[in-house]
């Protein structure tokens, strides 16, 4: 038995792996194929020091160790970074040695990885053989729970933020052209270690206007960095760099906006941002056996502090969200060995924190205790459960969405896990109790500017499928306002000379009395006409199924697919190409050969083209059916929050219009419109209206959404509708 004492010093000119010509290096020890030592992430580092101390016992010094470094990428596969041995039997007793590991990788054993410093003792283990196997156990037994509470501390101590970076991204000024035409399609983005933010693209100019707003977590009370790049949008081909800049956080004060005009490095023009810092929001992990709710006088606190009486007080602090995860219980398997090593990543927009690891367990309980503050009432709470994996990637199990609004505080409720695109059921439940308080006054104004968009999404692909579903919705919307026209023009016909009769009646009256506040009333009709259907027992949301049919197909085609792959036309257009190749090489005609990748090149930027055109297409479709079906959602009551403020806010109109002269009101808006730049340059620009309506699920969400039936014998193959639970 020996003791292994290792001091991981620091890394030398580790490789390159992120964009912005850095790494966000951590370094794995393993002996014997089992992982026992993880270190921290040193974010935007080539030349990482970490001083880290771990001791280990080792029955034989015949394995070696074995290290492995990783780029860390939040959200996305982490990167390979290098890996050496360290051969333990050549090591002397008793003596502390500084050992230099030079990284390679397997595959590329002459590229040059840098190195990592190292300070490594082996002493023979004294003492009780028994009570020196127990250690050894706790170092090596990841599934014991010794291990999973140090790894609990480790997660609550590098997930929790210090404070919150506000940037508001406001405009480009004499940016470099990179296109034929003289001008750019430009965009931002930026990172800060692990968070990305990537702007909307402004095409065809050297001054764009982005007005965008958007928040980092900062981890470091003594400030950190804000990587920021610019590019050139080029369909078919890869994005041109058009400049770089950075914002040493460290140097600007807390509670206060900073306006600051950024030259591009390696680039031209300027970047104008607004950057405000900020105390740390109420986010915390704990024990369940210790939660600020469970006690009085804090639940007391909290009721107080977003009480209607402090309504316009700090109005981005809408209100708090407690999330008791409990357990899981009948999780699939996704190791060899009939078992996983299930996590929980609780998400609210873009705030992200995880549970510890339950080794080899199918029926997990985490017994943990996550607070967030809600910023939008309208966000959606993501529960996702993964196996881990110690080389690779996590693999998905299971995953639930959970609308603030939806929650019934306090009742601790088994939720069923859905497939990751939130259609189908997949095996195993999962256990929570939430709480949500908030300031409905806060929320209801919260309502109206721009929804917060979510940092990692993933990039839009060309699915048959999903162009076939965004397709049917536009066509029900369209044919519901075709079957609304032949409804009215069934009046005119005198199909039903009773329809025709209260129909020509009603005209009359409505037009000879018409007033202009009239309008936002007869919208106020249909809201209280289908809130009286639903309180006397009547659905009317029924429209949903049609959609919800439609997923369901969707996934059977996955599903197909999934079993009966098929080459796409890249992969088909890369064989054919490389068997060419192949032939040309070996009659040695290499000018042929230059011929044929010119004309590859060409070929492969038009099907990036039309892939181009399909997505905007797709989307195109989305965003039309989307609305569509918002609009309908709002009257239907779909969301009651909503449906309430639209009541608000159409009472309100109605009021203002029949006291005020029209005169008086455009007048107002006018004047609001030509000086609100005059009053605030930097303003960011909003429709309430369509922010309102962005708050409102499509159908699709509607499904993603609901709830499914607890299922005794779930099977992830098996495909049901997705019942209300």
């Amino acid at each position: 038995m020996y003791q292994l004492d290792i001091v991981l010093k620091k890394g030398n000119n580790l490789a390159i792996r992120d964009r912005t010509g850095t790494s966000d290096p951590y370094v794995k020890f393993k002996i014997a194929g089992k992982e026992v030592f993880r270190s921290k992430t040193i974010h935007k580092n080539l030349n990482p020091v970490w001083d880290e101390r771990v001791s280990l016992l080792v029955e034989t010094l015949r394995d070696p160790l074995y290290v492995k470094v990783f780029d860390y990428d939040f959200g996305f596969q982490d990167d390979f970074m290098g890996s050496a041995y360290l051969h333990l039997e050549s090591l002397e007793h008793q003596r502390t040695l500084d050992v230099t590991l030079d990284l390679k990788d397997p595959q590329y054993p002459e590229n040059n990885l840098g190195s990592l410093d190292l300070a490594v003792t082996v002493s023979p283990k004294e003492g009780d053989v028994k009570d020196a196997t127990m250690l050894l156990r706790r170092n090596w037994k990841r599934s014991s729970k010794y291990q999973s509470m140090r790894l609990s501390d480790v997660h609550r101590k590098a997930q929790l933020w210090r404070g919150i970076v506000s940037i508001s991204l406001i405009e480009g000024r004499s940016l470099q052209p990179m296109d034929n035409n003289g001008l750019s399609d430009p965009y931002v983005k930026f990172r800060m270690g692990h968070q990305k933010y990537k702007s909307k693209t402004i095409p065809k100019t050297l001054n764009p206007q982005w007005r965008e707003q958007f928040d980092f977590h900062l981890y470091d009370e003594q400030g950190g960095f804000v990587d920021i790049t610019v590019w050139d949008k080029d369909a078919g081909k890869k994005d041109d760099f058009m400049g770089r800049c950075t914002i040493d956080l460290s140097l600007l004060s807390k509670e206060h906006t900073h306006k600051l005009d950024l030259p591009l490095e390696e680039g031209e023009g300027v970047l104008v941002l607004l950057v405000t810092l900020t105390a740390s929001a109420a986010v915390s992990i704990s024990d369940l056996s210790i939660n600020m709710l469970d006690d009085p006088h804090e639940r007391h606190q909290i009721m107080q502090r977003y009480s209607v009486w402090r309504s316009l007080h700090n109005l981005k602090d809408v209100g708090v969200v407690q999330v008791k995860v409990i357990r899981a219980e009948g999780l699939m398997a996704a190791d060899v060995t009939g078992k996983s090593d299930p996590f929980c990543v609780v998400e609210l927009s873009n705030d992200r924190l995880q549970t510890h690891t339950v080794y080899k367990n199918l029926n997990p309980e985490w017994n943990k205790v996550f607070t967030f503050n809600v910023k939008d009432i309208h966000s959606v709470l993501e529960v996702t459960v993964y196996d881990e994996d110690r080389d690779r990637s996590a693999d998905f199990l299971g995953k639930v969405a959970i609308p603030l609004l939806n929650i019934q505080n306090g009742e601790r409720k088994a939720y069923a896990l859905k497939s990751k695109e939130l259609t189908g059921p997949t095996k195993g439940v999962i256990f929570l109790e939430i709480d949500v308080i908030f300031n409905a006054v806060k929320a209801g104004l919260r309502t109206l500017i721009p929804i917060e968009q979510k940092y990692i999404e993933e990039e839009p692909r060309v699915s048959k499928q999903l162009l076939l579903r965004n397709f049917n919705r536009v066509r029900r919307c369209i044919m519901f306002l075709i079957n609304t026209g032949c409804y009215i023009n069934s009046c005119f016909e005198w199909d039903s000379p009773q329809r025709s009769i209260c129909a020509f009646v009603l005209f009359v009256i409505v037009v000879w009395n018409f007033e202009l506040y009239m309008i936002p009333l007869a919208l106020l009709l249909p809201l209280a006409w289908n809130y009286i259907l639903i309180a006397s027992g009547k659905d009317t949301r029924q429209d949903v199924q049609a959609v919800e049919d439609l997923l369901e197909d969707e996934d059977e085609d996955y599903d197909k697919d999934d079993k009966d792959p098929k080459p796409g036309p890249w992969e088909d257009s890369r064989d054919k190409n490389h068997i060419l190749e192949d032939m040309l090489a070996s009659w040695h005609f290499e000018w042929i050969r230059a011929m044929v990748d010119s004309e590859r090149k060409g070929f492969m930027n038009k099907l990036y083209a039309i892939q181009d055109v399909c997505i905007s297409v797709q989307n195109a479709l989305d965003e039309v059916a989307s609305y569509g079906e918002r609009i309908k959602n709002t009257f239907n009551w779909t969301v009651p929050f909503l449906s309430w403020l639209a009541i608000v806010a159409l009472g309100l109109a109605t009021t203002i219009i029949y006291f005020i002269p029209l005169r008086y009101i455009v007048l107002a808006w006018g004047v609001n419109k030509f000086t609100k730049k005059l009053r605030d340059p930097y303003t960011i620009d909003n429709n309430e209206l369509l922010d309102f309506l962005s708050r409102v699920p499509s159908d699709v969400q509607v499904v993603q959404y609901r709830e499914l039936k607890l299922d005794p014998n779930p099977s992830p193959n098996k495909r049901k509708k997705n019942n209300p639970g």
